[in-house]
């Protein structure tokens, strides 16, 4: 399965103008999790964001988060791939690129999403199934959050 982004990064030249700093063709590779590949495409440690400096921080080693910043991930999600069922400390955007896939809550509830959909995920516990005969690939951007808290009862990351 692994295929190939293209991943385009702009900054500045010493004059202070927009240039492309950037722009590579990368693999998607396997993960911990059979039936998927990633790639993280940036991350940042630090609100507000730095953005003086030209480091390029994809090769940086993260786990589905990073404290206090970001993580930018694609990640291909094959038919029947395994499951995960998982809980962030974070606010997650989704954006699904092509294909279909569902995403479980843990009392059962099911959002079938497709190409051109988003989703904005709520440091819920969730799970993402790949019922169809496709690869389907999300663009995530992951932001650290606090733990969710409801009716007194704290709710960390789990899985």
């Amino acid at each position: 399965m692994p295929s190939n982004i293209r991943r385009v990064v702009t900054g500045h030249d010493a004059n202070g103008h927009a240039v492309v700093t950037i722009d590579e063709t990368r693999e998607l590779e396997y993960g911990g999790r059979a039936g998927t590949a990633r790639t993280v495409a940036w991350t940042t440690e630090s609100f507000p964001v730095d953005n003086s400096t030209d480091q390029d921080t994809s090769g940086r080693q993260v786990g589905t988060t990073l404290a206090n910043g970001t993580v930018f991930r694609v990640v291909d999600f094959e038919p029947g791939c395994a499951p995960r069922v998982h809980r962030t400390d974070s606010i997650d955007y989704a954006v699904v690129i092509s294909g279909e896939i569902d995403m479980e809550l843990e009392a059962g509830e099911v959002a079938h999403l497709k190409a051109g959909d988003v989703l904005v995920q709520r440091g819920t516990v969730h799970n993402w199934v790949n019922k169809g005969s496709e690869t389907c690939r999300i663009a995530f951007v992951l932001i650290d959050a606090r733990p969710v808290t409801v009716g007194g009862k704290l709710l960390n990351a789990q899985g």
